[in-house]
């Protein structure tokens, strides 16, 4: 496949990120929000503000983390990219960048990721390491495994276990709520996500978690924001996290059952499930927002 004129004028330093989607700040901001919750509620368990050092880190890991994800993704889907709508113009789909520059991002990105792994506990960089082999199998799974998305989330899920081990030097059952609740938030939004794709995933032969729901994909997208939605109550009640993040939960129960009532419409246009996709960034700040006066002692 040859690309358009229009690629072969931009420049390489333009089409590598792309390739690290960094021109797409909302799929390295929803993987750097987990991170973040977990280092503040872990903080919260310790009684301390989370070191200034480590937000640092856990925010350049997840930047390092996220690209190398992406990379390995169309690393994976080179040649089935461009028979998707949506990932057809992607750098190595149209093959404007070289297999050998890919893997050579992919190699840098991954240093990247290892050298800040090395600023954490033990346990820390072990759980690091225990996510490589699900961050590389994920994109394969969708030729297999009827619900990919799913190992995606548990791949998100390690983004509240590092850091949260990170502050505490553990994971204790506090954790887990927050665990759950990110896993099911990310089997929502990345099921919305998959809708746009059905058609050429269907044509192409490969599964998504929206193909596997079929007519009860909206049902499902629900209950998973609903589990998200009492796990992050759960957890606010185990650790008295207070009304301002009492609030911030109900604001975010609000507007996820608006987003599922929109997807119930008889005609949706393409554009509302990437705007979804986006405002679930919006949801994780406010979640956020909501965890920090109590931390930090105003409530």
């Amino acid at each position: 496949m040859t690309s358009s004129p229009l690629n072969q004028e931009e420049s390489t330093f333009w089409k590598v990120i792309r390739l690290l989607r960094w021109h797409k700040p909302a799929g390295r901001l929803i993987l750097m929000l987990p991170a973040l919750w977990a280092t503040v509620a872990a903080s919260k368990v310790h009684q301390q503000m989370p070191p200034l050092d480590l937000l640092i880190v856990v925010i350049l890991g997840s930047l390092a983390t996220s690209a190398a994800g992406c990379v390995i993704n169309d690393l994976w889907d080179r040649d089935i990219d461009p028979l998707v709508e949506r990932t057809k113009n992607r750098p190595l789909a149209e093959r404007s960048l070289s297999l050998q520059v890919g893997v050579g991002i992919l190699l840098v990105s991954g240093l990247c990721a290892f050298l800040l792994s090395t600023y954490l506990t033990p346990l820390s960089f072990g759980l690091c390491f225990a996510a490589v082999p699900v961050i590389i199998i994920y994109p394969s799974c969708k030729r297999f495994f009827p619900v990919p998305q799913l190992v995606l989330s548990i791949a998100w899920g390690f983004a509240v276990l590092i850091p949260w081990s990170a502050v505490t030097g553990g994971l204790d059952r506090y954790v887990w709520e927050l665990w759950v609740a990110v896993v099911a938030w990310t089997m929502g939004f990345d099921t919305v996500y998959a809708m746009s794709d059905r058609e050429d995933d269907q044509k192409v032969g490969v599964n998504s978690s929206a193909l596997f729901f079929g007519k009860y994909v909206t049902y499902a997208i629900a209950a998973f924001f609903a589990i998200a939605c009492g796990g992050l109550i759960l957890l606010g009640w185990d650790l008295q996290l207070g009304y301002v993040y009492y609030t911030a939960c109900l604001i975010s129960a609000l507007l996820w059952t608006w987003q599922c009532n929109r997807l119930t419409q008889v005609e949706i246009p393409d554009k509302l499930y990437q705007q979804t996709f986006s405002q679930n960034v919006w949801i994780g700040f406010i979640v956020l927002l909501g965890m920090l006066p109590s931390v930090i002692g105003v409530v």
